[in-house]
């Protein structure tokens, strides 16, 4: 599904965030991205979302070179890639529903397919209640599933989410993390950047781990489902 081949990326003037990297993750994988700040996680979800460039060295997802996509490749590719970010960037003065279907609307979906859709996603979600509530009136753990609506509404092959868990308590966390399980049960792969490597042992998942933009280490899970 992902495959990374001799990645690197270097920012002007001569600062590498990424060296040489290696790297597969099959359809319907859940993995974690682990490593410090300025390890180069967030630099590897947008090379992957292609919001920027490898300097070098070849990244193909889904059969397709990304390197070389052209404008209309590239806004196919992000139509198929769901984003969570840990600022959850939502429009204030909009309803987590009108919030949710946006992200149908501005690829062309038609808006009674798109509030549809959107309402099905927060129902099955466990908003069902909250859809007509503003970003400002919902909890955490209300807006982190809103989130995560919106990042499944175009059906993604693959959810990139950065830091998802970061301002969230431990229980908040866990049931993020549950709700990522479930959709993996879809067939969707699901890459995850964050410091809570606790949250990677308790779930069993794959942990990719990254220090100063070197690949370090690549553990797979000793068992799944032990938090389940």
């Amino acid at each position: 599904m992902i495959q990374l081949f001799h990645v690197s990326k270097i920012y002007p003037p001569n600062t590498a965030a990424l060296k040489d990297i290696n790297l597969q993750i099959a359809k319907g994988e859940l993995v974690f991205l682990a490593g410090p700040s300025g390890a180069g996680k967030t630099t590897l979800l947008k090379l992957l979302f292609r919001e920027e460039e490898p300097s070098r060295g070849q990244i193909i997802i889904h059969g397709k070179d990304v390197t070389k996509l052209n404008s209309r490749g590239v806004a196919r590719l992000r139509q198929q890639i769901g984003l969570v970010f840990q600022e959850f960037k939502f429009l204030p003065h909009m309803t987590a529903l009108d919030n949710v279907a946006l992200a149908a609307l501005v690829t062309g979906v038609p808006r009674q397919e798109s509030y549809t859709k959107a309402y099905q996603l927060l129902r099955e979600l466990g908003l069902r209640e909250k859809y007509d509530a503003k970003p400002p009136a919902l909890s955490g753990g209300e807006q982190q599933r809103v989130a995560i609506a919106r990042a499944l509404m175009n059906d993604p092959m693959v959810v990139l989410a950065d830091e998802p868990t970061g301002n969230l308590d431990a229980n908040l966390a866990d049931e993020t993390m549950r709700l990522f399980r479930e959709i993996r049960q879809r067939g969707t792969t699901i890459i995850i950047a964050s410091h809570d490597l606790d949250l990677s042992q308790r779930y069993g998942t794959r942990v990719i781990s990254l220090q100063e933009g070197y690949l370090v280490d690549d553990l797979s899970p000793l068992k799944e489902g032990r938090a389940g």
